[in-house]
């Protein structure tokens, strides 16, 4: 049993919005959920490698934001991409370490996804309101 976790993180890097899929899915499944109602305020989105899509990035470029996403290594054509801003990527890395400090969460003790879901958002929100 494999899945794979999906954030949505602010500045700060607390947890704003999770998504869970399969593990199997690919990243671009996930995205289209997370990214479908963001914030009106929002003005960047780093992502990593996986969320590399023509798609992706013209739906934020609609939308007036600056999409920080490296190109996958096998792209013919690499889109730019501020390596600078995609250093605060490190800030969604801690985000996913202080959930797995939960070992319910770590571990994945639960067979159904609402379940963990569940868990992962009790986590999150201990997280979010705990900040240092």
């Amino acid at each position: 049993m494999n899945s794979k976790l999906h954030a949505v993180c602010d500045s700060q890097g607390r947890p704003v919005r999770l998504h869970l899929t399969a593990g199997q899915v690919s990243d671009f499944k996930g995205a289209d959920v997370l990214l479908a109602n963001l914030p009106e305020e929002t003005q960047e989105i780093l992502g990593d490698r996986g969320y590399d899509s023509n798609k992706i990035r013209q739906s934020l470029a609609d939308r007036n934001i600056t999409a920080c996403i490296p190109p996958k290594k096998n792209r013919k054509s690499k889109p730019p991409y501020d390596w600078h801003l995609y250093k605060k990527r490190h800030l969604i890395e801690n985000m996913f370490a202080k959930l797995k400090d939960w070992r319910r969460v770590a571990t994945r003790y639960d067979r159904c996804a609402h379940t963990f879901m569940s868990a992962i958002h009790i986590a999150a929100s201990f997280i979010f309101y705990l900040k240092e």
